[in-house]
């Protein structure tokens, strides 16, 4: 009983980095996945990769519990445990909202999707690379604090990028589509895509908190 009461007083922090790389990859291969199908317009290719990035969605919800019942359980942890916590859970959402496009891609049905979403979904997936790189450098902050900012800075970057996207896309739809039912699900899915940039940004912002407490 002594053992198991010091031993949440032992050092356990490499455990975080392979849990938090394991999130971001997934979000990676969520994004991925999604760039990949976001081209089909039949019902049973979207059907088949909202599927694909439900599961990998999935996957992602598993992974960022196990980092919750590990913050639960360890003393020590390498970083504040609120900054791993909004680190993780920005990370799972940016993979939720993949996976919400998705669905909605698969529940509306549109006509084949304009140019803009593939561009969304390309500026998505750039965001994941991004994050990837960031926490691969946070098991040695003071010796990757630069290249941890300069990828912050770049889905900053992203997430404006994906801003004038859908503004120009939205003008573009309402002078252009005559079909009220194919601007709602039109607009609402993009909507969506916007909205996932936002939440890689807040990753960005959560690296960053950090870099100011550890640097």
């Amino acid at each position: 009983m002594n053992n198991s009461f010091f031993s949440r007083f032992a050092p356990k922090q490499p455990k975080f980095f392979p849990l938090l790389q394991s999130l971001a990859e997934t979000l990676l291969k969520a994004a991925e996945t999604f760039l990949e199908g976001i081209e089909y317009p039949t019902v049973e290719k979207r059907a088949e990769y909202y599927k694909l990035v439900k599961d990998i969605e999935r996957k992602g919800d598993e992974i960022n519990t196990t980092i919750h019942n590990e913050l639960a359980s360890s003393f020590i942890t390498p970083f504040d445990r609120e900054d791993i916590h909004h680190l993780a859970a920005a990370i799972d959402d940016t993979i939720d909202g993949i996976n919400s496009v998705a669905k909605r891609i698969n529940i509306y049905n549109p006509k084949p999707l304009p140019e803009e979403a593939s561009k969304m979904a390309q500026v998505i997936l750039q965001e994941a690379q991004f994050i990837v790189k960031a926490i691969s450098g946070l098991v040695d902050v003071h010796k990757n604090g630069s290249e941890i900012l300069k990828c912050a800075n770049e889905l900053h970057e992203l997430e404006n990028k994906g801003d004038d996207i859908y503004e120009l896309f939205i003008i573009r739809l309402f002078e252009e589509e005559k079909d009220g039912i194919e601007l709602m699900k039109v607009k609402e899915i993009m909507h969506e895509m916007e909205q996932t940039t936002d939440a890689a940004e807040h990753v960005g912002k959560c690296l960053k908190s950090i870099l100011v407490k550890y640097i």
